[in-house]
């Protein structure tokens, strides 16, 4: 599993996906770069997959510098 820093702090998958989500979800996959960037301080936007719930599956971004995500529902 691979550990990013985000806003100053290391973050496993998971940790990512509940800053995204603002919960825990039951499951996520690895970080990937987004090859991105944050529309508002222009720094790196990474990417999760999780599962916030049994049915549900969304991506999530996150930029690495500053509070800035967005969620994608597939």
């Amino acid at each position: 599993m691979s550990n990013r820093v985000v806003e100053g702090r290391m973050v496993t998958s998971e940790t990512l996906a509940e800053m995204i989500e603002g919960e825990r979800p039951m499951e996520a996959t690895e970080i990937e770069d987004a090859d991105r960037e944050c529309p508002e301080c222009g720094g790196n936007v990474i990417s999760v997959g999780y599962m916030p719930s049994v049915t549900a599956f969304v991506t999530g971004y996150k930029c690495q510098d500053c509070d800035w995500s967005e969620k994608e529902d597939q």
